[in-house]
């Protein structure tokens, strides 16, 4: 294994990958030595206590140490940037099953959400042993992260990647990708460990190796679905720290504007996405268009604006705080998702999304919840609103508002009190977010609150109901 402690940063042409198709296959070094210790413990576990869940770090030392090696440092330091956060939820998937798993994206917290073009999340499936194809690995639809709708049944096979390796191999995954299970043909265990990772901090410049400043196509033959080139081009920038770089790079006249619209009714999704895109790109002709079609009756027509409008200039930001007003709660969640986008170019909408913390849909809470945490200024008014999310009747709100208030930083001190309450939460992820926040606060009263809790709360890993007191 590596003896270096830096992250290894993936470089310019595994990024335009990354964007393109959605994921990448790496390895780690690890000895095969390490891996077998690291499979019994995988087994005794599994065998004596069953699935540890969230768990599952502290129950199999062993796999502590993945998440130190560069190559997954220096992956996730690439996407998420520096200081990514490492979710409470963990999964240890075991497969022996001849029946292949269901395609399917992950949840956030529930299916109603919005979902992320720029990559905020990502995940880490490790494979602990080797995992030819024979033995069910995940199988990965490159380019579908960002689609909704299952566009490619037909062909789906033939565009399926498996992430097979010898042991050590991980996929660093976009969290909206579709994949599944493969069938395990050799009925021998197979482990995927799942990890998911937030990003905290906005990109204000690129994270990885970079040396090229321009976008361009990935070299990779994988075939894709769809070509998304005014997207691709978008996230690089974003990833860049560049905030509505394709706002005003295309000219349409009115009668390609009209087509585009159209396009957005489109019923095969990338063609339709490409279209939200290219309107985004077209200035003040095009926000004006998204603007009306976030109001279209069709509701796939209205999420699509809406992801035009996250990304479009700043020319968007008052009609859509107009549009929180609208007596249709999709269309609500819809803008605050595209106001988040902006981040603190959106600090005006503030005063019109804090009120909405009252409305009696749970839905529209929770998404002005995270958006407080992306536009994060003015601070005070952003920390204010937090703190009453903290207090909401809905646990999804509650726990939203912990994630959020982690984004804050030490602006979140006056939160304090009121997470020291939320770590006695019913709810585990509530409890959970709040300790993330807090550590990421870091003042002195949140350092404090925070060690409190982990002591009176911490517990012995080796401790279990066939291991219960000696030695």
């Amino acid at each position: 294994m590596t003896g270096r402690n830096e992250p290894l940063l993936l470089t310019d042409e595994q990024m335009r990958k990354f964007i393109k198709e959605g994921f990448l296959l790496l390895n780690t070094d690890f000895t095969e030595e390490f891996h077998q210790r690291l499979n019994e413990q995988l087994l005794n576990v599994y065998n004596e206590e069953g699935n540890p869940g969230n768990n599952i770090l502290p129950r199999v030392t062993e796999l502590q140490r993945v998440f130190e090696h560069p190559v997954i440092t220096g992956a996730l330091t690439s996407v998420l940037g520096p200081d990514y956060m490492l979710h409470a939820h963990r999964h240890g998937h075991y497969n022996a099953s001849e029946t292949a798993g269901d395609w399917h994206k992950d949840s956030y917290w529930g299916y109603n959400r919005m979902r992320n073009h720029h990559p905020w999340w990502a995940m880490i499936m490790y494979f602990p042993q080797d995992t030819p194809a024979e033995l069910g690995p995940t199988g990965i639809l490159p380019g579908t992260q960002n689609y909704d709708t299952r566009v490619f049944e037909a062909d789906e096979l033939d565009q399926e990647i498996l992430a097979s390796g010898p042991a050590g191999t991980f996929a660093l995954i976009h969290y909206d990708i579709w994949h599944r299970a493969t069938p395990n043909r050799l009925g021998k265990p197979r482990f995927m460990l799942k990890f998911e990772f937030m990003r905290t901090v906005a990109p204000t410049s690129p994270s990885w190796n970079n040396v090229d400043s321009s976008w361009k196509l990935s070299e990779s033959t994988n075939t894709l679905l769809a070509q998304h080139d005014v997207m691709w081009e978008e996230t690089w920038n974003w990833l860049s720290g560049k905030l509505g770089s394709m706002s005003e790079t295309a000219d349409f006249n009115s009668n390609i504007i009209k087509e585009k619209l159209l396009d957005l009714e489109h019923p095969y999704e990338p063609t339709a996405l490409n279209a939200a895109y290219d309107l985004a790109s077209s200035g003040n002709k095009g926000v004006n268009a998204l603007l009306s079609a976030l109001h279209h009756d069709n509701s796939n027509v209205s999420k699509l604006a809406a992801y035009g409008l996250s990304i479009s200039s700043t020319d968007a930001i008052p009609g859509l705080i107009s549009a929180l007003g609208s007596s249709r709660t999709s269309t609500v969640i819809r803008a605050i998702f595209a106001l988040s986008e902006h981040r603190h170019l959106a600090k005006d909408a503030v005063p019109a999304l804090i009120p909405l913390l009252d409305h009696s849909s749970a839905l529209i809470r929770r998404s002005v919840a995270e958006a407080l945490g992306m536009i994060i200024i003015p601070d005070k008014e952003v920390v204010s609103g937090l703190i009453k999310c903290l207090q909401d009747s809905d646990t999804q709100v509650r726990f939203i508002a912990g994630l959020s208030l982690t984004r804050l930083g030490a602006l979140a001190d006056a939160a304090v009190p009121h997470l020291e309450i939320a770590l006695q939460d019913e709810n585990r992820y509530v409890r959970a977010h709040a300790a993330e926040a807090l550590r990421y606060i870091g003042t002195e009263s949140a350092n404090k609150t925070l060690l409190n809790f982990l002591f009176n709360s911490r517990w012995c890993p080796t401790t279990t109901p066939v291991n219960t007191f000696y030695p």
